[in-house]
């Protein structure tokens, strides 16, 4: 929903990523590390050594919600590999005291030095721990809950007679554990965890496994004991201190949704959801599922989406409430997908986990393509396919850039690790996982799969071992073909030339730069798939040379390659290629796909953007959309068009490689009165309800959208009528959830319209965002608006070509309280960043940014400037 909730600020403005495990520090110093107490710390590597492993760890927490700060003890038991005197773990901002090392001799206390650029610890024994013999450590440790959303931290959320109540929360992932309790923070360094909470009896505790009991202790408080959890790394342990409520759980008493008590009832679809979708993965993967529950939980402040703590899987509220008179079908695809992605990494990153960051992909690609693989098979009406085109084009949008990175990408420190977190780990692993099923048969890639995690359940991977396991179940290099797609960045244009029964094909990276030394040395192993006039058959290819040729049968009218867009790779269709797949379109569109058709109009538009394809040879193509009904293509159309006017909407140069053309030739051959003409068939057969399967109910709310900011006569007379009913019942009024954005972003057009829209029920949350411009404060400060949204928030209004320049002064101004929130490296900070400055594409501007008026902070961003200087 949040989604959808910001394209309507952004239409209000047009009508108004392993190293050994002993790699240096990459701060290079001649200098060795000095402790806090001036002694030398006796460790200068930011990964730990593996001399010792931890076991178990025995975890007794004690959070005050009163005076926001916790205590606790944790006992680690230990497994020592080589002789050793010092024990080497993580620890970020703990107060550490009376620590003790238990041998079977006795117990002892030991030396503590710290190190805070590592976030490390040095304990000092005065004799050494043998080798094969059993230890363990007790450390006492105290601090305040943070303050962000990372370690132990506080939510809170008001009640609706504006009771205040606060939530204690975990989010560890990926280098926030050691903020919470001392531990080997690392995810290869897996463990056992026996935990108790101490609280207060008007509040519950939940953690990743049931409760065993609850005693009372000292001060009329209550201790919930919880069951020892399976072998799992650190980034996965999770616990919650609230008053929230459960929904009944299902009849196999395995599954449970948490959230606050006003929204429980909104739970019930996330319930039905969790255990469909639970169900489809214990007999996909052919492993039941391993934990004895699963509860999901609804935190009021929470920075990313959602987060896959084995047994408790944390989300954003919007993210996992559904309201039926409020939510739209967009609304709903977007919390299916969400929990599908979660319960995918109970198998995918829980049961077997990468051995280190630089292959997050492992985790998130596969949770990424088994959220649509999953979907589809429970939700067929969801109609999910459409969505993952989209999840495709946003990641080579991102890796067309010079900026972008392998797949698989050395990381060590933990900013580094949380840039780790983008499009490329996500959505282009999805991608590249998608094309090898492709290739291979679905079939056969699920026996592959099933294999890999029986093979290294309750173990960590890295890339060779899962094309170890595909390979086993065919006769091709899986090895040499994927290592082309994870080992090296961007991805390949195939460019076709047919003359007549001979198809001639070359290959290159696709790259917005002009620099021929970023584009050489680059070689894939591409799985070409292909379809001609002559049959509906689908014809394979591996390409794995710079250049080949491939014969046909006979000749043909068209070549269509990249079926369905199943590969992740762009096609250039070199000669007079492209004038066959205009006049297949013209007269015959659902000859191909819709998938084929979007990609098409992708392709085209990309290929104009790198100069290799004419402007007027797009529009061409373009005008079949007239007779177009299916989103995809109609939404990348849009898209492209909007784009391509708020980059040169006020510019006194074009720098970016989107509209080499020529600016002014763009907004002269594309008025918009043509685009609204060329829709107007199918924006009038849109009716102003909320009927129609998901993909039509999310047509109809951006076509009306797109018509009443176009000024389409007959919308805003809809739309005029529709606000005016809704402000003469003073809002009580419900209206159309998939019209609701057209209606109201031409409510908001006259002086009483806007008063009264942004006087509205602080609950509707719509409104909030129609009124963003008058928010961006409050945000920050989190009173009247979350936090958590702010990032979400910033972004719209920089795409208003009104708004960026007010979205850069505020990112400048309040600097150093976004990076103490939401921290450097995060995802959120980057999509600050990359998003505000997205619409600066003069020198001036370039300049702007170049010349750090980021507070001094500047040298962080080089990557930006990097990425801006390629246009």
């Amino acid at each position: 929903m949040l989604a959808s909730l910001l394209l309507l600020v952004v239409l209000v403005g047009a009508s108004h990523s392993s190293p050994a495990a002993q790699t240096p520090d990459q701060r290079p110093t001649k200098d060795p590390p000095i402790a806090t107490n001036g002694k030398r710390f006796p460790w200068d590597s930011m990964r730990l050594p593996k001399t010792i492993t931890p076991v178990h760890y025995d975890l007794s927490i004690h959070p005050n919600l009163t005076s926001l700060d916790f205590t606790g003890v944790v006992s680690i038991e230990l497994d020592v590999h080589e002789d050793t005197s010092v024990v080497i773990l993580h620890a970020k901002q703990l107060q550490i005291s009376n620590v003790l090392l238990v041998t079977p001799e006795g117990t002892k206390p030991l030396q503590v030095l710290e190190y805070p650029p590592s976030h490390q610890l040095a304990l000092l024994s005065d004799s050494a721990l043998k080798k094969g013999v059993k230890y363990e450590v007790q450390l006492e440790f105290a601090a305040n809950l943070s303050e962000s959303f990372h370690g132990f931290y506080r939510s809170s959320y008001h009640t609706t007679s504006g009771e205040l109540r606060t939530v204690a929360s975990t989010q560890f992932e990926a280098t926030y554990a050691r903020g919470a309790f001392p531990c080997f923070d690392e995810p290869a360094f897996k463990a056992n965890y026996t935990l108790r909470i101490i609280r207060e009896p008007r509040h519950i505790t939940i953690s990743n496994m049931p409760k065993v009991k609850t005693v009372e202790v000292q001060g009329g408080l209550l201790e919930d004991h919880f069951d020892t959890t399976v072998k799992m790394s650190t980034y996965l342990v999770a616990y919650i201190v609230s008053d929230f409520l459960s929904v009944i759980p299902d009849i196999r008493g395995t599954i449970s949704v948490y959230a606050v008590p006003e929204k429980i009832e909104q739970t019930t679809f996330a319930l039905d959801a969790a255990v469909k979708l639970l169900d489809f993965y214990d007999d996909y993967f052919d492993i039941p599922y391993p934990l004895p529950k699963q509860d999901l939980a609804a935190i009021p402040d929470f920075q990313s989406g959602a987060m896959e703590n084995w047994g408790l899987t944390t989300y954003r509220e919007t993210a996992l409430l559904f309201d039926p008179q409020k939510s739209s079908a967009s609304d709903k695809l977007g919390i299916t997908k969400i929990i599908a992605h979660e319960l995918a990494h109970q198998w995918f990153g829980n049961l077997v986990t990468m051995e280190w960051w630089d292959d997050l992909w492992l985790n998130e690609g596969f949770a990424k393509f088994m959220e649509f693989i999953s979907v589809d098979a429970t939700y067929p009406e969801l109609q999910v396919d459409d969505v993952f085109l989209d999840k495709c084009f946003e990641a080579m949008e991102v890796d067309s850039l010079s900026s972008t990175h392998p797949i698989s990408t050395s990381v060590e420190n933990p900013a580094q690790i949380q840039e780790m977190f983008d499009d490329v780990s996500y959505d282009k692993g999805a991608c590249i996982l998608n094309m090898l099923r492709d290739y291979l048969s679905p079939t056969v890639f699920e026996i592959g799969i099933i294999r890999y995690l029986k093979r290294f359940s309750y173990q960590n991977t890295v890339n060779s071992n899962l094309w170890e396991s595909l390979t086993n179940v065919t006769e091709l290099d899986i090895k040499g073909i994927m290592d082309t797609w994870t080992l090296q960045e961007g991805f390949p244009l195939v460019t076709v030339e047919v003359r007549g029964r001979e198809v001639r094909l070359s290959q290159e990276r696709y790259l917005k730069t002009d620099d021929p030394s970023l584009t050489d040395g680059f070689l894939w192993q591409i799985p070409l798939t292909y379809r001609t006039s002559s049959s509906t058959t689908i014809h394979r290819f591996l390409l794995t040379a710079k250049s080949d040729v491939l014969y046909l049968p006979e000749e043909v009218e068209w070549v269509k390659f990249n079926v369905d867009m199943s590969g992740y790779y762009m096609v250039h269709y070199a000669g007079d290629g492209w004038s066959p797949i205009i006049k297949l379109l013209q007269h015959n569109h659902t000859a191909v796909s819709s998938n084929d058709r979007a990609s098409l109009i992708h392709n085209i538009f990309q290929l104009v953007s790198v100069g290799k394809v004419r402007l007027d040879t797009a529009l061409d193509l373009s005008l079949y959309l007239s007779k177009e009904t299916e989103i995809m293509a109609l939404f990348f159309y849009l898209s492209i068009n909007r784009h391509i006017r708020l980059k040169v909407r006020g510019k006194l140069s074009c720098l970016d490689k989107e509209i080499v053309q020529s600016c002014t030739l763009i907004l002269s051959y594309i008025p918009q009165s043509f685009i609204v003409d060329l829709f107007r068939r199918l924006i009038d057969r849109q009716e102003w309800t909320d009927s129609g399967s998901v993909s039509e109910r999310m047509l109809r709310s951006y076509l009306l959208l797109f018509a009443c900011v176009r000024n389409y006569a007959p919308c805003l007379t809809k739309a005029t009528q529709l606000f005016q009913q809704w402000k003469d019942s003073d809002g009580e009024m419900s209206l159309p959830v998939d019209v609701s954005m057209a209606v109201f972003v031409i409510g908001v057009r006259t002086p009483e319209g806007w008063d009264f829209l942004c006087s509205s029920s602080p609950s509707h949350l719509l409104i909030f965002f129609v009124c963003l411009f008058r928010m961006m404060e409050e945000s920050l400060r989190g009173e009247v608006m979350k936090t958590q949204d702010l990032p979400g928030v910033v972004i719209s209004i920089s795409k208003n070509p009104h708004g960026y320049k007010l979205a850069w002064d505020f990112l400048q101004a309040n600097w150093e309280k976004l990076i103490e929130k939401f921290e450097l490296g995060s995802t959120s900070v980057s999509r600050m960043v990359t998003d505000v400055t997205n619409q600066y594409s003069t020198r001036e501007m370039l300049d702007e940014v170049s010349e750090g008026r980021l507070n001094g902070i500047q040298n962080h961003f080089n990557f930006l400037i990097k990425k801006r200087s390629d246009y």
